[in-house]
């Protein structure tokens, strides 16, 4: 029912493309552009609810590109499953949309036993270049793994605190090619 209903409204819609006022022709088309996304959305959630593992996983990223608040939810939700490969797209759409909502939950996942949802997370909360974060994303400057510390040293120097010069220093002699070429990156984002 409702899905003929929104194609009922986007065939009154339309004929509004061409109208004479180029306000009323913008407004057509953003109030067509908000029908779309809400069909996709439902479709998505859909996917989300019935699919294998790689459809959730696609249906997820999915919902990164619709935005907007009415997913959030669903990737909070996301972000929490048992499922490490379900728990990693939800946090990386969640640092692509850096809604403050989801700032919480994403500082509680950098304690998740897995390592590369914790690498994830880093790279998500860099996103925020909120300097409160400061201190939650040092101690992973000290993982020496090549990952968790690349990801903080990149996270940090995103987040942009010339205090953080020494520290991400010491890592440019790290065994690990990836946290050095991190923390060189890093280095030259900090003011």
């Amino acid at each position: 029912m409702e899905i003929a209903s929104r194609s009922k409204r986007r065939q009154a819609i339309i004929p509004l493309l061409k109208d004479p006022s180029p306000e009323v022709r913008q407004a057509a088309a953003q109030a067509l552009e908000t029908l779309e996304a809400a069909g996709s959305l439902e479709e998505v959630f859909e996917r989300l609810k019935r699919g294998d593992r790689a459809t959730k996983i696609r249906a997820i990223y999915a919902l990164g590109r619709i935005g907007g608040q009415q997913v959030l939810p669903i990737l909070l939700y996301c972000a929490g499953r048992s499922e490490e490969d379900i728990r990693y797209a939800a946090i990386k759409v969640l640092g692509e949309l850096a809604r403050p909502e989801a700032l919480a939950l994403l500082v509680e996942k950098l304690q998740d036993p897995s390592p590369e949802v914790r690498a994830v997370t880093i790279e998500a909360l860099a996103q925020y270049r909120d300097a409160s974060l400061v201190p939650s994303l040092i101690p992973f400057l000290e993982e020496n793994d090549g990952m968790l510390d690349a990801e903080a040293a990149l996270a940090l120097g995103r987040i942009g605190n010339a205090s953080l010069a020494e520290p991400l220093m010491k890592l440019l002699s790290s065994p690990h090619e990836r946290t050095r070429a991190a923390a060189a990156t890093a280095l030259a984002l900090l003011p």
